[in-house]
């Protein structure tokens, strides 16, 4: 794209893209997605960006185009991924100034660099960090904030990368950094305290936003920058400093009017200083040990007592509660039950916490818990009665807790009374007996387990009070169904359970009440429960799957859509393909649902998951659903678009049991499979599924598969293979090994490039059991099913070995016999002495030298798999299967996945299946016999220990 002509015509088009005259719109945004991977339109954007002249819509579209295109064709494997000489202009000019006036332009321009950081910083790109830091140390006001903002970014980002050379590189990076960073945290806060003191509001507000900052930069440093961070005592320092700068900043609170602009980056601030704490409790419980006294001082001290009378607010009382919370019931700072196993710091931390929570202490918690923070208030009951779907919202969205003050409340009550309730039992049922505290009763239901008799208080009193039909009782009606959905898993009678069916059936048909009753079954369902009985459910099936359908057609909040999705999701799952009647207005309705929460990744999350239970309830009609099923999917894994940031791991999971309950593959279905290259680069915590989705579709046509994708898929193993750990080497190794179960001839060709890798580590001895068994289990497949390919592999490795080709099969065979009890999995060593056993009869005197070894292992083999049968009495193979049957399913018992009968049918063409090991090696002992006469074989025999001989001779009788 040629830059002079370039910039007119683009900047244009971009006019015209800002335009609200869709004539002009579409015609533009259309030119501008052609132009997306012309080489130099990103430069163009970029110098329309940075000219500060033109109008400031104009510019917001092209960095937004710009930021989109990182996402789409920055990296080197991306289809028209964009050259190195374009990204290296790019990378200069994105730095060459941080001087842009516009905020929310600063912003997104910060983003940008934070993305291209991520993928080139600090290889391709070293001078970033540098240059940031140069910039923040300016005295140009301006430019010294859109640094830091910048700076801010990056680190967030490069915190985020989670690959252990990463963590390496970011370490490393806050190492270099650290001193300079608290250095200009300290320096702006002091600024803004001195500037609230003087009454100087506006240059107060300028300081507190660097203060902000350069906390967040501090926050990613501390959190994510240390491995051992209680060994550096800058870090330990700054987190002392938190404490004494969250007062300063409280007290401050009182001097700043609420109305003023300066208020709300205030409470931001003090929040943040939270999330600092709260953070490094997570991720270094240990290093966080000496912090755990002034913590809870801290914390209870302004939350339980007077001394936060004025100070606190809602948010800044939640925060305090989590960090309680979180040291409560630290796994770290439990002992073990032999004390002697404890490590020294488990037992230091509980020591601490033990001296903190006294008795009069925990009284005053749990009291204030239950008599101050319990309570309803004016605002909340106004809210039920005006907008109850809303106030259902509000009280259980999923991390609720974390962030709002009532489930936060309910969540500290819980666990401190989890871990306390020798001191607080006798004090909540001394409550009990005075009001009827239903929230504490529901919470605390699993330590009050043998003081309360929860089945007679159902029969009693609660079922009476949920037949109380009176519009003003249904704060009461609601209260006692949600205690009998947090009882129902703990001590509830299955009698009652159809009793409990009909009164559901009954409140859910209550327009006052229905939004309860779906919080109630989505909180804790006695579906959801492991005592569930299907045959219990049925005859109420029809009925309460219609009414949570006709519910999720009428509320309007996301967050209630979302969890009445998660209670039909739970119905779907327990009752399996008994749903297939029902499903058919969902099936129908959640094609419009997915359109209209176009802008609501969260309730997006919620269908991909009721879509996979209603794939695993159709099974393979669930075909039926392709046209709507493959679109979701492919837009949920595909990296490119942005919702994939929210949709990816549950997108990935519906295409894996999509695939897994396929009758037949799709060329639509095989189309999607062009998502995996990025998601495979992207080395995730959703790698794992990734190989499972490649599994299935070599299970579901190895053919049309292999042949369209197995070159690409060969170049991103062994990109992985470079840097992955074991297991996920391990993983990567059962994808190849699956390959050539299903088509050793195929598989071995398509996967070629990654053999010889397989072939060194059985030469070298890897060290890894676990990894030494899966090369062994390839090699294996390779050998017994596709011997002139392993010929040619091990000619091809002599001569980069520099050995003769009999000498290397001798190392082969005499590292496979030593590493044999590497391999654990009795089909594995199945293959092993069958692929050992094919290399006989033979007269090569290298495989002559090594058949005791052979034989060897040939009998652990017969020792594993050889069983009585229990008809004749004689020894059989166990693993045999001679024909396909269909399981006879109980209720309880999930039905066989097209996948299963696929595994199944391939099964009984598998030679460890469907050839007798015993019948191999008597077969194979007679033709080396027949080879070498009658004497030779004998002394040939006499090379194995008498002991195997007697063993395998018992083995072989009767054949």
């Amino acid at each position: 794209m040629d830059m002079e002509s370039a910039s007119s015509v683009v900047l244009q088009a971009l006019t015209q893209a800002t335009s609200q005259d869709t004539a002009l719109l579409k015609p533009a945004e259309e030119q501008l997605r052609q132009w997306e991977t012309q080489p130099g339109f990103y430069s163009v954007l970029l110098n329309i960006f940075n000219n500060h002249m033109l109008d400031v819509n104009v510019r917001w579209l092209a960095v937004l185009y710009f930021k989109n295109g990182i996402d789409r064709y920055w990296r080197r494997v991306a289809p028209n991924a964009l050259s190195e000489d374009e990204k290296t202009s790019l990378r200069a000019g994105l730095i060459t100034n941080f001087n842009e006036p516009v905020n929310q332009i600063a912003t997104q321009i910060a983003v940008l660099i934070a993305k291209v950081a991520r993928l080139d910083c600090p290889r391709q790109w070293p001078e970033l960090i540098p240059i940031l830091l140069e910039s923040v140390k300016g005295q140009d006001g301006l430019q010294q904030h859109r640094a830091l903002l910048t700076f801010y970014h990056v680190t967030k980002t490069l915190a985020s990368k989670r690959l252990a050379q990463d963590k390496r590189l970011f370490q490393d990076l806050a190492s270099g950094i650290y001193s300079f960073a608290c250095s200009l945290w300290s320096h702006h806060t002091d600024c803004f305290l001195q500037q609230v003191l003087a009454v100087d509001q506006a240059h107060a507000l300028s300081s507190l936003e660097r203060t902000l900052l350069s906390l967040k930069v501090l926050r990613k440093l501390t959190v994510h920058g240390f491995q051992e961070p209680q060994q550096n005592m800058e870090v330990m320092g700054f987190l002392n400093a938190v404490f004494e700068r969250l007062k300063q900043f409280l007290e401050c609170s009182r001097q700043v009017d609420p109305d003023s602009p300066c208020r709300e980056k205030l409470e931001k601030t003090i929040i943040l200083y939270t999330k600092v704490l709260l953070d490094f409790l997570e991720v270094h419980p240990c290093a966080f040990i000496p912090l755990i006294q002034r913590s809870l001082e801290f914390a209870v001290s302004y939350v339980f007592t007077a001394a936060g009378d004025g100070l606190i607010f809602e948010r800044f009382t939640v925060q305090c509660m989590n960090l309680i919370k979180t040291i409560v019931k630290n796994e770290a700072y439990k002992p073990c039950k032999n004390i002697e196993d404890s490590k020294p710091e488990s037992l230091e931390a509980h020591k601490i916490k033990t001296a903190f929570f006294t008795h009069p202490t925990l009284t005053e918690i749990g009291r204030r818990l239950v008599s101050h923070y319990f309570l309803l208030t004016k605002e909340e009951l106004a809210m039920w009665e005006e907008d109850p779907e809303g106030f259902a919202v509000e009280e259980t969205g999923g991390d609720s807790w974390k962030y709002s003050l009532r489930p936060c409340t309910e969540v500290l009550f819980l666990d401190i009374f989890h871990n306390y309730s020798q001191t607080l039992t006798p004090v909540l049922l001394e409550m009990v007996l005075n009001l009827q505290v239903y929230n504490a009763v529901g919470l605390a239901a699993y330590e009050l387990f043998d003081n309360i008799d929860f089945d007679q208080w159902f029969n009693n009193q609660l079922l009476g009070e949920l037949q109380v039909s009176h519009h003003r009782y249904k704060l009461i009606r609601r209260r006692v169904i949600w205690l009998i959905g947090q009882w129902i898993s703990v001590k509830f009678k299955s009698e009652l359970r159809p009793l409990l069916y009909e009164v559901i059936l009954n409140l859910m048909q209550d327009p006052d009440l229905v939004t309860c009753q779906f919080l109630f079954l989505n909180v804790s369902s006695p579906v959801d429960d492991f005592e569930f009985r299907t045959e219990q459910f049925l005859p109420y099936l029809e009925s309460i799957f219609s009414l949570l359908f006709q519910l999720l057609q009428q509320v309007t909040e996301c967050d209630t859509k979302m969890q009445v999705l998660h209670v039909i999701s739970c119905v779907i799952e327990r009752v399996n393909i008994q749903i297939r009647p029902y499903v058919g207005c969902l099936v129908q309705y959640l094609p419009l649902l997915w359109k209209q929460s176009e802008e609501h990744n969260m309730l997006r999350c919620a269908i991909l998951t009721t879509l996979v239970h209603l794939v695993q309830g159709l099974g393979a009609e669930s075909k039926n659903l392709y046209l709507f099923l493959l679109p979701v999917i492919q837009l949920s894994t595909d990296v490119s678009q942005p919702p994939h940031v929210y949709l990816l791991e549950d997108g990935l999971e519906l295409w894996l049991v999509t695939l897994e309950n396929s009758p037949a593959i799709t060329p639509e279905l095989l189309r999607i499979f062009q998502n995996m290259s990025a998601l495979l680069e992207m080395s995730s915590e959703n790698l794992r599924t990734c190989f499972q989705i490649v599994n299935a579709y070599i299970y579901l046509s190895a053919t049309d598969f292999l042949q369209n994708y197995a070159e690409g898929l060969c170049r991103s193993f062994c990109n992985l293979l470079k840097d992955i750990t074991n297991e996920g080497q391990v993983q990567v190794l059962k994808v190849v090994e699956v390959a050539l179960k299903v088509s050793p001839v195929l598989g071995a060709h398509m996967f070629q490039p990654l053999l010889p890798s397989v072939f060194r580590g059985i030469v070298d001895g890897e060290r890894y059991p676990v990894v030494m068994s899966t090369y062994l289990g390839i090699m294996g497949r390779v050998l017994l099913q596709n011997a002139s390919f392993f010929s040619s592999l091990l000619t091809q490795m002599a001569s980069e070995y520099n050995q003769e080709i009999g000498q290397l099969l001798g190392g082969v065979i005499e590292m496979w016999v030593d590493r044999m009890d590497n391999i654990t999995q009795p089909e594995r060593r199945k293959l092993s002495s069958l692929a050992l056993l094919s290399l006989l009869p033979s007269d090569n005197s290298v495989v002559q030298e090594k058949f005791c070894g052979i034989i060897n292992i040939c009998v652990e083999a017969l020792h594993d798999v050889m069983t009585e049968d229990s008809d004749t009495g004689t020894l059989k193979d166990c693993m045999l299967m001679s024909h396909f049957e269909e399981p006879k399913l109980t209720d309880d018992e999930e039905p066989p996945t097209e996948q299963d009968k696929r595994k199944k049918l391939l099964a009984l063409e598998d030679p460890v299946h469907s050839v007798s090991l015993q019948q191999y090696v008597y077969e194979k002992l007679k033709a080396q016999q027949a080879l070498m006469g009658d004497q030779g074989f004998g002394a040939l025999m006499e090379t194995v220990d008498t002991e195997i001989v007697r063993q395998l001779q018992e083995f072989l009788q009767g054949l």
